[in-house]
């Protein structure tokens, strides 16, 4: 589902990694630990061509990550980061931002599936009201959370999601990612996460080790 092979990333003061090699199946949940600065977060971002590389590939679903292909495979995937941008002024139009667009307006989910969802996130209906800036930071993530299930989507990375959620929200989240269905890359520090996925990566001076499970 996606592939890494012989990725480098060099920053102007730094080469972050050298030849990463990594393969994520369908249903993988995938989560990446090591040092502050150890290069955890550039790397999820590069599957979204956040960061153009220096060497080697990068495929999402067979489609191999260009120029020309970055739109596309940013549409196949939810990347939520530690601190989302919902890019609306209210709760409501942040979740219905995407189906204003043609390639999912015929896809606007009805207002009793938003209010189920929301309600499975531990967040009140009354929140769709509230403007964006004037909600918490795990409000926030789970807003974003909540948005990219709207759009049924089936590939996550997700950054230190659960950071500033409680136990039951960060619970409730994780009945929602860690369905059979969805892949998963993450970055997470949290021991009930690491502990919930089926596959833990190490990144240590630019070289990934597989924990055995």
């Amino acid at each position: 589902m996606i592939t890494f092979e012989n990725v480098r990333l060099q920053l102007p003061q730094q080469v972050l990694f050298a030849a990463v090699n990594l393969d994520l199946a369908a249903g993988d949940k995938l989560v990446l630990r090591g040092a502050s600065g150890s290069g955890k977060s550039s790397l999820l971002k590069c599957v979204v061509g956040a960061f153009p590389l220096s060497a080697g590939r990068i495929a999402v679903a067979g489609q191999e990550l260009t120029a020309t292909t970055v739109a596309t495979i940013r549409a196949r995937i939810a990347y939520i980061g530690q601190e989302p941008v919902l890019g609306a002024e209210s709760v409501r139009e942040a979740l219905l931002l995407p189906f204003r667009f043609k390639a999912h307006s015929g896809r606007r989910p009805l207002d009793k599936e938003v209010v189920a969802l929301l309600e499975r996130l531990h967040l009140s209906p009354n929140i769709l009201e509230k403007p964006c800036n004037r909600i918490s930071g795990g409000e926030k993530q789970r807003i974003a959370v909540a948005r990219a299930l709207l759009l049924d989507k089936q590939i996550f990375i997700a950054d230190e999601i659960t950071s500033a959620l409680d136990p039951e929200s960060k619970e409730a989240v994780m009945a929602e990612l860690f369905r059979p269905e969805i892949t998963l890359l993450s970055v997470s520090h949290d021991p009930d996460w690491i502990a919930a996925c089926t596959r833990i990566i190490e990144l240590t001076d630019g070289q990934l080790r597989e924990e055995g499970r």
